[in-house]
């Protein structure tokens, strides 16, 4: 036992400290009162709305808890897969190619700053209001984190690896599918792992443009009807979701990713 207990301390105390939230949390609203549930319900109430939209219950916003998410899924996914697609070689081909960094980074340095959501009135001119403009919308948010990560990793690239490769007959293709990439590949990881944060960061304002499903739709219609319990269901949705890819990317990485830590 004493032994588990080293082991696990930390995951324990995080359990710990957690299960201290929600008591706190639960006492503060179901039983002192000290927070009307119009401002903050009680971990109870959220758990029983929670119950019931994955039991199939369509209120408030016409639809299931899974229903939801799958709109949410094909949105955010479908922009994520072009934003990296795109992203990560136009990355990796600025850092490696002077001549095609000249041409495409005074662009792209523009485009850069300008926030995922800021692209909504020109998604909506040139796409409608359907599903592609909202995976537009998703796909300038995870494009600019793959597209920066990719080219910072190429570009740290030791010099003294590439002279070695040189030394010995390498081209330039192999320098950079054998040395470059295989060396940037912890900062790309990063970088598809910030996309896949961004991508879900403007999900909620990308099923703003005339939504009938999914977990943004589902948190707006629930603001605009006073229902908290919705809102956070949804929230905690969001929340475990992205927990849930990230680990998946996590598992990518250190299955590619020579050196990578396996705990």
């Amino acid at each position: 036992m004493k032994q588990f207990a080293q082991k696990h301390k930390f995951k324990l105390i995080s359990a710990c400290s957690f299960l201290a939230v929600l008591l706190i949390w639960e006492l503060a609203t179901d039983v002192l009162h000290l927070i009307s549930p119009l401002m903050l319900p009680s971990p109870a109430k959220i758990l029983d709305t929670l119950v019931y939209k994955i039991m199939g219950g369509t209120n408030p916003d016409g639809a299931t808890l899974f229903e939801n998410i799958w709109a949410s899924l094909k949105i955010a996914l479908g922009g994520y897969v072009v934003g990296v697609a795109i992203g990560v070689p136009l990355g990796i081909g600025m850092a490696w190619s002077r001549r095609f960094e000249l041409f495409a980074k005074p662009l792209f340095d523009i485009i850069r700053p300008i926030p995922a959501l800021a692209w909504i009135p020109l998604m909506i001119l040139w796409l409608g209001i359907g599903y592609s403009s909202k995976v537009g919308i998703i796909f300038f948010a995870a494009f600019i984190s793959a597209t920066v990560n990719s080219y910072t990793g190429i570009r740290r690239t030791s010099q003294v690896h590439l002279w070695v490769g040189k030394t010995f007959g390498a081209t330039n293709r192999q320098l950079l599918f054998k040395v470059a990439i295989p060396t940037a590949l912890p900062m790309i990881f990063t970088g598809l792992r910030l996309a896949l944060g961004s991508s879900w960061v403007a999900l909620v304002a990308a099923e703003l443009l005339a939504a009938t499903r999914g977990l943004g739709f589902m948190i707006q219609m629930a603001r605009m009807l006073g229902r908290p319990d919705v809102i956070i269901v949804g929230m905690l949705t969001i929340g475990f979701i992205g927990l849930l890819l990230n680990a998946v990317l996590e598992k990518l990485q250190k299955k590619f990713v020579k050196g990578a830590k396996k705990g």
